[in-house]
């Protein structure tokens, strides 16, 4: 998944940039069209003086339309039109100079040359504005695109929240009536999916929320502390050979901790996916130059080569070695949302268990007490 929030920005500039420039566009194209023509009458005027040097004012003449056409985009019936009459009159003077003087250094070839010129650039400045206008529709189509999403989003996650509440508050009622190892089975994986659904909501809403670009709650997180509160309630919940590598320093980073903690749940949840019981999980913290690098490590079957571009993306699945339902598809999306919105992100490899990595990158805000601990 890519940052969300960069994308709302970027798109969300250009349509007020475009929106901006609509708004001022109408009062100041006139106020440059009637300086400019102000502009190109004096020139004339000056052309018509200025014998034998007339070529000076000339000069300046389709330099001032050059530099205000790179602002001012005409429509091309005028433009051409304009380009018509300036070069009628330039070159009746030009010529009516030479007549008269033959000993003035007005060159015939400057009038078709010097409108060339012009119009080379029209043809330039109009391709320009034309790849600008498909950029800002583009712009404009993804942001539309992006806000359907979003919305869906949260209206989905909204709407099941409350009917899968219900089901499995009297699926619970239900659990005295199972009364035969069949009806069990069936009771254990229709309560399964409900869970699934019910994490699938969460994770929805919690998409929708970080699309929104909605500010953290930024405090101060003590890594050590942090770690080891995810630490227990996994040890406690999973039965995996856990392995866990706490700072020894107090390191302490400004986050949001409960989407951290979400973020980081959810990579975690990954490894007790693609592992079996007594498989080892390893989570780690290490400090690498700029960066808070905490790690989940596992000893399952790892991540494809051919995967690895794909697995931070929305709905895509690595299918489990075992016969274990697949997950929401949406965890691993969710969890570099979250480091991404922390100005870091989550990197996946190789462990050296031989499974997946996952990296949660978060950026350095104050060096550790070398005297703490």
């Amino acid at each position: 998944m890519s940052a969300i929030s960069f994308r709302a920005r970027d798109t969300a500039a250009a349509r007020t940039v475009r929106s901006a420039d609509a708004q001022l566009s109408p009062r100041w194209h006139r106020v440059a069209d009637g300086l400019l023509a102000v502009f190109v009458l004096a020139m004339l005027a000056l052309m018509n003086l200025m014998i034998e040097r007339e070529v000076i004012p000339y000069h300046l003449l389709f330099l001032g339309l050059t530099l205000v056409y790179g602002f001012r985009v005409w429509p091309l019936l005028p433009t051409l039109v304009v380009t018509f009459l300036v070069t009628v009159a330039t070159g009746w003077i030009l010529v009516v100079h030479q007549l008269q003087d033959g000993s003035s250094r007005a060159e015939f070839a400057e009038i078709p040359l010097m409108p060339l010129l012009f119009l080379a650039m029209v043809w330039h400045a109009r391709r320009r504005k034309a790849a600008q206008d498909q950029v800002e529709l583009m712009s404009e189509e993804r942001l539309a695109i992006f806000e359907r999403e979003r919305d869906f989003f949260r209206e989905a996650s909204h709407a099941m929240r409350t009917p899968v509440t219900i089901a499995v508050g009297h699926l619970e009622l239900l659990e005295p009536a199972v009364d035969t190892a069949e009806s069990a089975e069936d009771y254990a994986i229709v309560l399964r999916q409900m869970d699934r659904l019910s994490a699938l909501s969460t994770r929805l809403l919690a998409l929708a929320k970080l699309d929104t670009g909605r500010a953290l709650r930024y405090l101060d997180v003590e890594l050590g502390e942090f770690l080891e509160t995810v630490a227990r309630n996994w040890r406690e919940s999973a039965d995996r050979d856990w392995a866990f590598e706490l700072p020894t320093v107090p390191q302490i980073v400004e986050a949001d901790r409960a989407w951290l903690e979400l973020a980081l749940d959810a990579l975690i949840e990954n490894a007790v996916h693609f592992t079996a019981p007594g498989d080892r999980i390893r989570l780690a913290y290490e400090r690498s130059g700029r960066w808070h690098v905490l790690s989940v490590a596992d000893a399952g079957p790892g991540i494809r080569a051919g995967d690895l571009p794909h697995v931070f993306e929305r709905f895509w699945h690595r299918r489990p070695p075992s016969a274990a339902p697949m997950g929401s598809g949406l965890g691993l999306a969710m969890a570099q949302a979250t480091a991404q919105a922390h100005g870091g992100r989550i990197v996946a490899g190789r462990a050296p268990e031989g499974g997946a990595l996952f990296q949660v990158l978060l950026p350095v805000t104050r060096d550790a007490d070398p005297t703490s601990g």
